[in-house]
């Protein structure tokens, strides 16, 4: 989940587990049953990862915005921004997907001069484990007052004994080398295999396992065309010269032209989080790096899984692949909306798109009037659902209903627990 800049009061509040964070909240239990073939830090990540009771108050983990069963992004679907532990609270982004992002190279620049790399949606984390740092302490989302709250419970939680296992007797002791080895610990989690599997319809196509159908191919070629969705561009698809699976990024930064959201709830947040109020801004890169030349970009995202993780765009402004990939067709071809403010499905009924929130660095060469028709968006779709993880040979299985009854199960001890 993305955090808000500054360092508001403290958020106080009840354990919360609405019915939109059932699947997030009830994983936590099931996570006693980690895979095989773990080392003993990646267990341990993968329990902290897991673990609800390192927030303030109790009840938001890791997972509670990047839930397993959404391809570890937010599971939550009633708001298109993350929500924090006292699901009062809305940041101002979408809570990206964790999957794959331990192949985005520390934060810096190419031999270009351009911003690659780094974590969240801005890259003001140059390492996973920097990332993995600042939820724990951000006000909006875990909203621990600073790192040593965070360590007291720990020292109180199942997890003790582990995290002692792994680092010595008294890790936990002192707060800082703890703390900077809990976010070790996640980080070395996020680099094993359940967030990176390369198990899609699109991988076994590559392997020669499978066949996509006539509408796959034909959304894959439109992909990849220059002419015509030139997606490939800054989605790149196809095995590097090492053999490499293709990650669907090349980690730099982007302004799409995408609209305010106005369902956006950070706009009605209290001004101790937001001051501006409806003129909020979101400057994306341009806040990490100081220059205002980078406002409005955000890091292209990996592709994989983008069929599980809606809302889309940083704001979530977008709920469909379809509207998304129409936007990068037409969004230079409509009209711009009367209203700044217009949502996206009053946007496709009246025809139009709304003014970019940041209109200066808007990519026009590569985007905004690809010409392509109507059934080309519609396999373009067809082919980005390829690339969902979990491919038996038919489908694609992220969840089950098994999982969803172990969930609320698990949900119900938790919540008596805590």
């Amino acid at each position: 989940m993305e955090r808000l800049e500054g360092k508001p009061p403290r958020v106080r509040g009840l354990f919360h587990c609405l019915p939109a964070f059932v699947l997030a909240c009830a994983i936590a239990p099931l996570s006693q049953a980690e895979p095989v073939g773990l080392t003993p830090e990646q267990t341990l990540g993968r329990a902290l990862f897991f673990d609800p009771t390192l927030s303030h108050p109790s009840g938001q983990s890791c997972a509670g915005c990047h839930a397993p069963t959404t391809a570890f992004s937010s599971a939550d679907r009633s708001t298109p921004t993350s929500a924090g532990v006292t699901g009062l609270l809305l940041g101002s982004r979408n809570a990206p997907t964790a999957m794959y992002s331990a192949f985005s190279p520390t934060f810096g620049r190419d031999a270009e001069g351009a911003v690659v790399g780094g974590q969240f949606l801005d890259g003001r984390a140059a390492t996973l484990e920097a990332q993995a740092r600042g939820p724990f302490v951000n006000p909006i989302e875990m909203a621990n007052p600073d790192a040593a709250s965070v360590i007291e419970k720990l020292r109180a939680s199942p997890n003790a004994a582990l995290f002692e296992s792994v680092y010595g007797q008294g890790a936990l002791s002192n707060v800082e080398t703890a703390y900077v080895q809990v976010a070790q610990a996640i980080a070395a989690f996020e680099r094993t295999p359940e967030l990176a599997p390369f198990s899609s319809k699109y991988d076994a196509y590559l392997d020669g396992s499978t066949q996509l159908s006539a509408d796959e191919l034909a959304g894959l070629r439109a992909f990849e065309d220059p002419m015509k969705g030139n997606c490939a561009a800054c989605h790149p698809g196809r095995p590097t010269g090492e053999g490499r699976s293709p990650l669907f990024t090349d980690f730099t930064y982007d302004n799409l032209g995408v609209p305010r959201n106005p369902h956006n709830r950070f706009y009605d947040m209290p001004s101790a989080f937001n001051p501006e109020g409806h003129a909020f801004v979101d400057r994306g890169l341009g806040a990490t790096t100081g220059d205002s030349g980078d406002d409005g970009k955000f890091k292209v995202p990996t592709l994989r899984n983008i069929a599980l993780t809606a809302a889309y765009m940083h704001n979530g402004y977008f709920a469909t692949l379809e509207s998304v990939v129409d936007f990068y067709n037409t969004r230079d071809m409509k009209p711009a909306c009367v209203d700044p403010f217009t949502g996206e499905a009053d946007a496709l009924r009246l025809e139009c798109w709304p003014a970019a929130e940041v209109p200066m660095n808007v990519n026009g060469e590569e985007l905004g009037n690809l010409g392509l028709s109507p059934l080309e968006v519609r396999q373009v779709v067809a082919f980005l659902e390829t690339l969902t993880d979990g491919w038996n040979g038919t489908a694609s299985e992220p969840g089950s209903l098994v999982l969803l009854a172990a969930g609320v199960a698990a949900l119900l001890a938790n919540r008596r627990r805590l």
